[in-house]
């Protein structure tokens, strides 16, 4: 019986199976994420008998996900510019005063 209280964001190792894992959210039961993406629900009673101990997050725990830093931008490079008119990038019907039937 572990003594390991579920936190959403928190990364834990079943010392069991070797797996590392995030909470990802906590609601009737608790819910988990494996490194290769695999979603895992457990009920509280199922945590509790497993054998944990949280662990730092992983350096490369985008890799299964092909994600980069890139993927991932500072909030200030969003200018907003086009958000008060979101179908303006949608193309016209006429083109050079044809109509686009397709």
């Amino acid at each position: 019986m572990n003594n390991v209280t579920p936190q959403v964001g928190s990364w834990y190792k079943d010392l069991q199976l070797g797996s590392i894992f995030e909470v990802v959210a906590i609601d009737d039961a608790i819910e988990t994420q494996l490194l290769d993406g695999a979603i895992c629900e457990f009920d509280m009673e199922s945590w509790d008998e497993l054998l944990l101990e949280p662990v730092e997050e992983p350096e490369d725990w985008r890799n299964p996900f092909e994600l980069s830093d890139d993927d991932y931008r500072d909030a200030s490079d969003y200018n907003g510019k086009g958000w008060d008119d979101p179908l303006g990038e949608i193309e016209p019907d006429t083109i050079n005063g044809l109509i686009d039937d397709f």
